[in-house]
């Protein structure tokens, strides 16, 4: 069982500064994603052997607090969290960042948008082809691209759990120094091809609940039926 007090846990915002610089995996973890870990050893994995894991969710952080896990959060950290704390920390010094995944508009939309946010930042991107496994040749052009752009910041958003277990499995293959983030969904946040829930529900805790509203067709699995069995998954942790 893929549990989740024993893993090692970012455990606040302030932490993502003592991250050093070099090559380093930061995955996130959330209800839907531990839920997920519990079917899928490869996944469980890439989130347990990753160098760094932060929590984004409030589920998480009550989670942790009540199995009196290994590693007890003082709060969410969104993958946007993430996401804009080292594109400024980039930016001041400038760079150079890679946006692995997404489609050929949704990349348009993030280049043109960081050439104004982040103008000290030269950015590189790379669109896979949109489907459920790559090929060996498809994954040693992801590769190449990848190698070729030696970026100082990469951002992989295939959405998950596919992001994670395919920077996992090719992480050896990646000759690059940099921080490398797992954050699907910041892509069409910060593209503004989906808009972020307001402040009010991130302050709530309802951000799922957001999401569920605008993309019921979409969402309401994972919600409906995942919040209800991310309960029942910790209690088996904790009895």
């Amino acid at each position: 069982m893929f549990r989740l007090r024993n893993l090692k846990v970012l455990e606040s915002k302030t932490d993502l500064r003592f991250i050093p610089d070099g090559k380093s995996l930061i995955n996130t973890i959330n209800a839907h994603s531990y839920n997920t870990a519990q079917k899928d050893a490869l996944f469980a994995e890439a989130l347990s052997k990753g160098d760094y894991l932060i929590p984004d969710g409030a589920s998480i952080v009550k989670a942790c607090r009540w199995l009196k896990a290994k590693s007890r959060p003082k709060e969410r950290i969104a993958g946007w969290d993430l996401f804009e704390f080292e594109m400024r920390r980039l930016n001041d010094k400038g760079g150079r960042c890679m946006f692995m995944g997404s489609s050929p508009e949704v990349l348009a939309l993030i280049r043109e948008r960081a050439g104004s946010v982040y103008p000290n930042i030269k950015v590189a991107t790379y669109s896979p082809p949109y489907k459920p496994a790559f090929t060996e040749e498809e994954d040693a052009a992801i590769i190449k691209a990848i190698n070729d752009a030696d970026p100082d910041l990469l951002w992989i958003g295939m959405t998950a759990p596919k992001q994670e277990k395919w920077t996992y499995s090719h992480w050896d293959a990646l000759n690059i120094r940099c921080h490398v983030g797992t954050v699907g969904a910041v892509f069409d946040f910060f593209a503004g091809t989906y808009q972020r829930a307001p402040r009010w529900w991130q302050a709530h805790s309802l951000e799922w609940l957001y999401r569920l509203i605008k993309e019921p067709k979409r969402m309401w699995r994972r919600y409906v039926i995942g919040n209800p069995l991310f309960l029942l998954n910790i209690c088996k942790e904790r009895f």
